[in-house]
């Protein structure tokens, strides 16, 4: 019944990919289980007032009736008009969570109060919104291996203000997180020649002081003359002569071992020690190659690539 309903919902709403305001047709509501105990006790309390005649118990059911009715319409409007944003995804390695962020957008003058964003692959994220404010919500879905992971259907939710009615909107936003190997616990060092897979480019070394010159992006921070910069307000960088220094280009056809996971796990630890030393590195997978660049931009870029790569047809492992 639960999969017939969503997969309606589906097809009445479509998908979303831009910013959804949740109008009131797409806002649904039902009694939660103290909903239901609540009615229930209001008919005991009527039909025992009717049937004593007692005009203090049927004020008190009509008041508390009246409670809930007001109970009910205070549930619908604490999500009604609000907007619901993507807010970017944070790539994790495989088996630690993917992070998924929404934001929650309120342009009305009251807040908004226990609001729940939840899906069904991850757990449940509550905030409160300010009137005029906005908030921001993760949804932590757990993954199991490299890839893509995909959040298709999202719920904003709300039992404010007692818990007698919870209020429901669903989104279906597509969205996609890539989740990168795990790095490899015990992987070997990579190999220091580039004539071993023919994959490394060469620089010149730092033995020697051989003077300044203008800054570029993509040279070593650690290079910068930050004291020549305190004097003159200008960007320059040490250059140095004696044995040229290789810049690794890390090819898959290096990393050991005769399964392909394994190896890429092995690729993904060097990409990661060598980002976490400031190095300037490149990649190499059969049909695609990163050139040598450094920074975080790096990292991600070819960590993304290692998590997408599909084995060609000849490849055996």
């Amino acid at each position: 019944m639960r999969g017939w309903v969503r997969d309606w919902i589906r097809r009445r709403q479509g998908p979303d990919r831009d910013d959804v305001t949740l109008r009131r047709g797409r806002i649904y509501i039902l009694p939660t289980g103290l909903g239901l105990a609540f009615g229930v006790m209001l008919v005991a309390m009527l039909l025992g007032s009717l049937n004593y005649a007692n005009n203090l118990g049927l004020v008190l059911t009509f008041l508390l009736g009246a409670l809930g009715f007001v109970a009910m319409h205070a549930c619908h409007r604490n999500l009604e008009a609000l907007v619901v944003k993507t807010a970017g995804t944070e790539p994790p390695f495989a088996g630690q969570p993917a992070v998924f962020r929404f934001a929650l957008a309120n342009h009305g003058r009251a807040p908004r109060f226990d609001l729940e964003t939840t899906s069904t692959a991850g757990g449940p994220s509550g905030t409160s919104v300010a009137g005029g404010g906005e908030a921001t919500v993760e949804i932590r879905v757990p993954t199991r291996r490299r890839g893509s992971i995909e959040l298709e259907r999202v719920e904003v939710a709300t039992r404010y203000p007692y818990g007698l009615f919870r209020a429901w909107a669903v989104l279906h936003p597509d969205l996609a997180c890539v989740v990168y190997p795990s790095p490899a616990a015990g992987a070997p060092p990579p190999p220091l020649s580039p004539s071993l897979s023919g994959g490394g480019s060469r620089r010149r070394g730092d033995d020697d002081f051989a003077g300044l010159k203008d800054y570029h992006p993509g040279d070593p921070p650690r290079h910068i003359a930050w004291k020549a910069y305190a004097r003159a307000g200008e960007l320059l960088v040490k250059e140095f002569s004696g044995d040229a220094e290789t810049i690794p280009v890390f090819d898959l056809a290096d990393a050991p071992g005769g399964d392909l996971e394994a190896r890429l796990s092995i690729l993904a630890r060097w990409i990661v020690d060598a980002s976490a030393r400031g190095m300037t590195y490149g990649l190499r997978l059969p049909g695609d190659e990163i050139p040598p660049e450094p920074g975080e931009s790096q990292r991600r870029r070819c960590l993304a690539a290692i998590a997408r790569f599909e084995a060609p047809a000849t490849d055996v492992a």
